[in-house]
C-alpha cells in the first residue's frame, strides 16, 4: 500500500491531453521516514509509522527529536501510523544500497526498513486513494446548516422560521433520545475521503496533484493512502 503524509497547499486546475479542465488539490509531501515498524508478535498489530512536515528542531520535545534522530528523521513533526500495510519505501542509502535494492526487487518486494524514505514517486497518476484530514472547523451551528434541516414559514406571525421544532418524546419516556440533530460544533473533526484520484505526481517539487477537493483547510497535515 502507498502512503505518505503531506500538507494541503490549496486548489487550483490543470488540463488534460484532451483540452479538459480539472480542479485538483494540491499536496506537497516532502520525503516521509519511516521511523518505526510495530509488528503483531511484539505490538499486537502491524502498521508502519511515518514521519512528514519539516519544522525547525527547537520545536520538538527532547523525547521526539531522540526517537527522530534514531531513524535519520531529525526536523519532521509529524509521526503517523499506517496499519496493516507496508508501505512502498525507497532507500535512503547511496547507490550501491540502491543497486541492491533492484537485484532485491527483481526477486520480490524489498521489505521496509527503519530509516527508509517514502516519497510522492511510490503514486502514479489514474491510481485510486483516500485522504485523511481535520476538517475545517465551523463553530456552533444550528440545525439547518449542521444538519440540512428545512426552515418553517416565515409568514403569518410564524415563531418557527430555523428553530429546530419538538424533539421530545411524549410523556413516555419523557426525554430526548441520544443521537438526535441539534445545534452544537460543527467540522474540526477527522475525515476520510475515498475515491479520490491522483492526476498528477511531480517528484521533483514533491507534489501530489488529486482531483477535486480533499478535507482540511490550507496548510493542514493530510494523509494519503492506496484505497484498497
Amino acid at each position: 500500500m502507498a502512503a505518505i503524509v503531506g500538507k494541503k497547499l490549496g486548489m487550483t486546475r490543470v488540463f488534460l491531453d484532451d483540452g479538459s479542465a480539472v480542479p485538483v488539490t494540491v499536496i506537497e509531501a516532502a520525503p516521509n521516514k519511516v521511523t518505526a515498524i510495530r509488528k503483531a508478535e511484539r505490538d499486537g498489530y502491524d502498521a508502519v509509522q511515518l514521519a512528514g512536515i519539516p519544522v525547525a528542531e527547537d520545536r520538538l520535545t527532547k523525547a521526539e527529536s531522540g526517537h527522530l534522530k534514531k531513524a535519520g528523521g531529525a526536523g519532521l513533526k509529524t509521526l503517523v501510523e499506517f496499519r496493516d500495510a507496508d508501505v512502498s519505501a525507497g532507500s535512503g542509502g547511496g547507490e550501491d544500497e540502491k543497486s541492491e535494492g533492484e537485484e532485491e526487487a527483481a526477486d520480490g518486494p524489498t521489505e521496509t526498513k527503519v530509516g527508509d524514505d517514502v516519497t510522492v514517486s511510490s503514486f502514479e497518476p489514474g491510481q485510486q486513494v483516500k485522504v485523511s484530514a481535520v476538517s475545517i472547523g465551523k463553530g456552533f451551528q444550528g440545525t439547518i446548516k449542521r444538519h440540512n434541516f428545512s426552515r418553517g414559514p416565515e409568514t403569518h406571525g410564524s415563531h418557527n422560521v430555523r428553530a429546530p421544532g419538538s424533539a421530545g418524546a411524549s410523556a413516555d419516556p419523557a426525554r430526548v433520545f441520544k443521537g438526535m440533530g441539534m445545534p452544537g460544533q460543527m467540522g474540526s473533526r477527522r475525515v476520510t475521503q475515498r475515491g479520490a484520484s491522483v492526476v498528477e505526481v511531480d517528484a521533483e517539487r514533491n507534489l501530489l496533484l488529486i482531483r477535486g477537493s480533499v478535507p482540511g483547510g490550507k496548510n493542514g497535515t493530510v494523509e494519503v493512502r492506496s484505497d484498497g
